[in-house]
């Protein structure tokens, strides 16, 4: 299992309907509008990398109004 968070810019007004959109894609988990430097953070959980770089990550980018995304894998670490 392979999660990531994918902190999101959109054009002025277009954050809520980006978050809605992302939150129908096949492995989102959550998908939030927010306040800050980003305007959405989406938690993605899929199998393995390659379809989070090859499937999720393009569809998401594919969305209206998205001006940029970054991808922050997370990092578990053994008990």
């Amino acid at each position: 299992m392979v999660q990531a968070y994918i902190l999101i810019q959109t054009e002025v007004g277009r954050a809520a309907i980006a978050a809605a959109t992302i939150a129908e894609i096949d492995g989102v988990a959550s998908s939030e509008e927010v306040s800050g430097p980003y305007d959405v953070i989406v938690r993605v959980e899929v199998a393995d990398a390659t379809r989070l770089t090859d499937d999720v990550v393009p569809q998401i980018q594919k969305v209206d109004g998205i001006t940029r995304t970054l991808t922050c894998p997370a990092v578990t670490r053994p008990h």
